[in-house]
């Protein structure tokens, strides 16, 4: 694709506007795209690697050892590598690098744990594991809220389904 404006060069910044529900598209060239004032476009700013490692910066909780220090004793990556390629270099990095992932996967995933996905078919079993567990927290939380006529509704569905889980 050709740049709209200058009509010479190959359009590598495509913006999309929309002002009072009108949607309109523009497809310029760097060049273009700076001169236009709309839009400040630095060649080279934006990299997978620098997008991570924003996520990764930033202070250490405490009691945990400062980042620069952090090294794999097996492959020898720092913690300032890993921020720069965004890839462990073996599999011991997790336990190098524990300190300061639980806070990170924090921050990027919500959570630390991977719950995935439970296929339709196969996984039956793991969906009533699932429902146990949740339906279990939800009791321990209506008990001690000391909403009882909810927890023994609560307690008879998890009676179900372990039952449903033993048959």
């Amino acid at each position: 694709m050709i740049c709209q404006q200058c009509g010479k060069r190959p359009a590598t910044v495509h913006m999309t506007k929309i002002v009072n529900g009108q949607k309109s598209e523009r497809h310029l060239c760097e060049i273009c795209a700076n001169e236009s004032g709309e839009l400040q476009f630095v060649p080279g700013a934006f990299s997978f690697p620098n997008l991570l490692g924003s996520f990764f910066s930033g202070e250490a909780a405490p009691g945990v050892p400062q980042v620069q220090t952090l090294r794999c004793p097996t492959c020898g990556l720092t913690y300032q590598q890993f921020t720069q390629v965004s890839r462990f270099g073996c599999p011991n990095c997790y336990q190098a690098f524990d300190p300061v992932l639980d806070p990170m996967l924090r921050r990027i995933h919500g959570s630390t744990t991977h719950t995935g996905k439970v296929p339709r078919r196969g996984g039956g079993k793991l969906r009533v594991r699932r429902e146990l567990e949740h339906l279990k927290e939800q009791l321990q939380e209506k008990v001690r809220l000391e909403q009882f006529e909810e927890a023994a509704r609560l307690r008879d569905q998890i009676r179900a389904l372990e039952q449903q889980l033993g048959g």
